[in-house]
C-alpha cells in the first residue's frame, strides 16, 4: 500500500504498537491475524490521507526521453522503492509474487488509498467483502464498488507484459541476468542490445527521464553511466519484487572498493528483457549484501 519499504517497517511498529495498547478490548470475535490485518490496514489509511503517491519515472506522465539529454534527479519526489524477497517458503514465495511486482505495487498508487486497501484485501489476501467492510468502516456494497473502480483504474494502468514475466528461479530469468551482469562487468554496453525487447524500457529513479528502445538504453548507458570501462561495475544476483535483480556496486576511483551504487530490478519476459528499473541505493542491507566489495 506504501510503496517503501521504508515506511512499511515504520507503520508495522504502528500497528504492534496500537495492538497491544489495545489488546484489552480484543474480544476473540476473529483471529488475531485478521484482528492485526485490521490495525495494519487503517495505520496505513491514516498515514496514506498525509503522504504522495510512490510514482516511477514512466508515472509522471512526461514523454520518453532523449538519452544524450542531462539527467535531471528529483529528490524532492517521493520515489517508489524496491522491497527484497525475504521469504523462505517456496509456495510463500509463488503465493506473493504478483503482489509485489514492480508493475502492480506501481500501479496502485494511482488509486485512492481506500482503493488500495479494498484491492489488496480482496485480490491479495483473498478477503470476503464483508470482511472488509468490517476493517475500513464501511458497508459491503461500497467495498464492492471501490474495488470495480480500482480494477477498472488497473486496467488502463498496469501492462498486459505483467502477466507474462518469467519467474527469478527459471531457467530462462537467470540466464538473461547472468548475460545481462556480464555485459556491466565486462562494460559491453553494446551486448546489451542483444537482451532488451524492441520496446524495452529503462528508468532509473530518482531521475526523472525514462528511455524507450534497446539502442537508446545503450546509449544513456554509454553517455551518462560514471563507470569507465571492464571492473569498475560488479553486480551480484538476487531477487527484489519477485524479480530476477542484480545488486550493482561502483568502484570508488579514490579507493578503489566498489560501493552500493544501484539495484537493478529486470522484468524478463521469453522475448528478452523488457523493463528494467536501476534505483540509486546507497545500501544493500536489506537483501544481506555487504556495504562493499
Amino acid at each position: 500500500m506504501t510503496g517503501s519499504l521504508h515506511d512499511a517497517e515504520d507503520l508495522v511498529q504502528e500497528t504492534y504498537l496500537r495492538a497491544w495498547k489495545s489488546y484489552k478490548g480484543f474480544q476473540g470475535k476473529s483471529s488475531v491475524r485478521t484482528w492485526l490485518y485490521r490495525i495494519a490496514t487503517n495505520t496505513c489509511l491514516t498515514a496514506l490521507d498525509s503522504r504522495q503517491r510512490r510514482p516511477l519515472p514512466t508515472g509522471l506522465g512526461a514523454p520518453s526521453s532523449d538519452p544524450i539529454d542531462d539527467i535531471v534527479a528529483r529528490e524532492e519526489v517521493p520515489w517508489l522503492e524496491p522491497i527484497p524477497d525475504d521469504s523462505t517458503d517456496p509456495s510463500d514465495i509463488v503465493g506473493s509474487r504478483e503482489s509485489v511486482r514492480l508493475a502492480f505495487v506501481a500501479a496502485i498508487q494511482h488509486l485512492s488509498p481506500r482503493q488500495r486497501a479494498v484491492l489488496v484485501l480482496r485480490e491479495v489476501l483473498q478477503w470476503k467483502a464483508a470482511e472488509v467492510a468490517d476493517a475500513i468502516g464501511t458497508s459491503t456494497a461500497a467495498v464492492n464498488s471501490l474495488l470495480q473502480r480500482a480494477r477498472a483504474q488497473l486496467d488502463t494502468i498496469n501492462p498486459s507484459e505483467d502477466d507474462r514475466l518469467e519467474a527469478p528461479e527459471s531457467e530462462e530469468a537467470q540466464d538473461l541476468l547472468k548475460r545481462y551482469i556480464a555485459a556491466f562487468e565486462n562494460y559491453d554496453m553494446d551486448k546489451l542490445v542483444e537482451l532488451f525487447t524492441e520496446d524495452a524500457v529503462w528508468e532509473m529513479p530518482p531521475f526523472d527521464g525514462w528511455y524507450q528502445g534497446p539502442h537508446n538504453i545503450v546509449l544513456l548507458s554509454k553517455t551518462h553511466c560514471p563507470a569507465e570501462g571492464p571492473g569498475d561495475m560488479r553486480l551480484i544476483p538476487t531477487v527484489a519484487n519477485g524479480q530476477p535483480a542484480g545488486a550493482l556496486y561502483m568502484r570508488n576511483p579514490e579507493t578503489g572498493v566498489h560501493e552500493p551504487f544501484q539495484m537493478h530490478v529486470l522484468a524478463v519476459t521469453a522475448d528478452g528483457i523488457s523493463h528494467v528499473v536501476a534505483f540509486h541505493m546507497t545500501s544493500f542491507e536489506k537483501w544481506g549484501l555487504p556495504d562493499r566489495l
